[in-house]
């Protein structure tokens, strides 16, 4: 089998997310055989380094042996078992540990497959943390403007998207939305430093005039990752914590994308101090190993699903797989590995080079602004019209050179393993600028070509 015959047996019979099906079968798209580190190797043996990670999940890097040893090794012991009324070590073990690393207070773990999982069950665990209190009309949530928590329905009335959900609107119920904080190209002209969270009022307004029908308050903190990377100031976090005690609403911090690392810290939610009363976390949780996904909960959650009076408080939620032992045991060797390989101490190096290489990316692309968070850096480029067909042409030219990006409408973005080496990070950012500065070119001699055909 070559690659032109995979890709043919692909497109009869792999439905590929996100993705459109005419475009893509057009393609040549990667084949990929195998995975080292930082890298994908194409079918033909050609490197391809992973500048998102996966879609943001391989925090150690592909293929890390301490992984590969602890799946092996727990896949010959228990396979499956489910959670329903029966426990195993490996679930009962993470669960202790995710505990203790997570904002003091998170006490309760409920395990899922996946993000979008994780997100539905900290919806419903704050509905019925409501109805077991006797306060049935706290039914809805409040959410920030061009948020993304998954695409399950319930996810997707949270996190609506229009370029991804717009026909699933009509089986969604919508969340009331306050204003999204955009620090990387502030509406109001303001620096993040300075400004104190100015964009919080709608929020505050949004509280106080529908607390009483409210279950809870969901965000991604510091960062809004599938709007465009747009990260925002712990003070926003802050503000909002005070917020939700004032008017005794639940917070819910969806941290399934930036936990583990991935923001700089621990949990975004480490940077503000602050803890809330559900958070979801997935990805970086197994370093993409394996699909699981965890919800967290404080005593005063989950202590109102005990039975009362006679009557039942059962949580029905739950999935076939969620702990499953292998991912599990895959779990617990990435956060041992976290551990004894201090990554999160490896990360301001990389920290500071790649916000320093991608400002030149930035200024490739005309001074367009860039934001950085932790191992997080994103360029928005300024042509409001043509910006998307541009990065598009980047992602192209950046593959064509070695490097796999995949951008997010007019947002370039960079998402590596946080253990990627200093030189492969220097080589991702210079095929990136590369690939900008080839953009522009290339945008010229289209209108050139166009231009003497008519």
């Amino acid at each position: 089998m070559n690659e032109q015959q995979w890709r043919r047996r692909s497109t009869k019979v792999v439905w590929h997310p996100y993705t459109d099906i005419a475009a893509f079968e057009k393609t040549a798209f990667p084949v990929v055989r195998r995975a080292s580190e930082s890298t994908l190797y194409e079918w033909n043996g050609r490197p391809l380094l992973d500048g998102i990670s996966s879609w943001w999940c391989v925090n150690l890097g592909h293929s890390h042996p301490r992984l590969v040893r602890a799946i092996r090794r727990q896949a010959g012991l228990l396979q499956h078992t489910m959670l329903g009324g029966v426990t195993h070590p490996a679930a009962v073990e993470l669960a202790e540990r995710l505990t203790r690393l997570a904002p003091k207070g998170l006490r309760h773990v409920m395990f899922g497959s996946d993000g979008s999982m994780a997100v539905e069950a900290a919806l419903k665990m704050a509905l019925q943390y409501w109805t077991n209190r006797g306060e049935t009309e706290r039914a809805r949530f409040i959410a920030l403007k061009d948020g993304y928590h998954g695409d399950s329905l319930g996810a997707v009335g949270v996190g609506y998207v229009p370029a991804f959900h717009r026909p699933f609107r009509a089986a969604a119920r919508p969340a009331w939305r306050a204003e999204s904080p955009h620090c990387n190209r502030c509406p109001r002209k303001q620096r993040p430093d300075t400004c104190g969270a100015a964009c919080f009022a709608s929020m505050e307004e949004l509280v106080r005039e529908r607390h009483r029908r409210c279950a809870a308050v969901i965000v991604e903190p510091l960062c809004q990752a599938a709007a465009g990377m747009r990260i925002y100031p712990a003070e926003y976090l802050r503000r909002l914590r005070a917020l939700c005690d004032r008017y005794g609403l639940l917070l819910i911090a969806d941290e399934i994308a930036v936990g583990f690392g991935r923001a700089g810290t621990w949990f975004a939610c480490d940077q503000a101090d602050i803890r809330p009363d559900i958070m979801t976390v997935g990805k970086g949780l197994t370093a993409g190993m394996l699909p699981m996904s965890a919800t967290l909960a404080t005593d005063a959650v989950y202590d109102t699903f005990r039975s009362r009076d006679g009557r039942a408080r059962v949580f029905c939620h739950g999935a076939t797989f969620c702990g499953n032992p292998i991912a599990g045991a895959a779990a617990l060797a990435a956060l041992d590995t976290y551990k004894k390989e201090k990554v999160l101490e490896g990360l301001p190096a990389r920290m500071r080079l790649m916000k320093e290489r991608m400002a030149g990316v930035a200024a490739a692309l005309d001074d367009s602004p860039l934001g950085a968070l932790g191992m997080i850096a994103a360029v928005e480029i300024k042509d409001s019209a043509g910006g998307g067909a541009r990065a598009l042409r980047i992602a192209r030219l950046a593959r064509e050179a070695g490097l796999l990006v995949r951008p997010l409408g007019r947002v370039i973005y960079l998402w590596p393993p946080l253990t990627v080496s200093l030189p492969d990070l220097w080589r991702m950012t210079e095929i990136l600028r590369n690939a900008a500065l080839d953009s522009s070119k290339n945008e010229r001699l289209v209108c050139f070509k166009r231009a003497r055909s008519i």
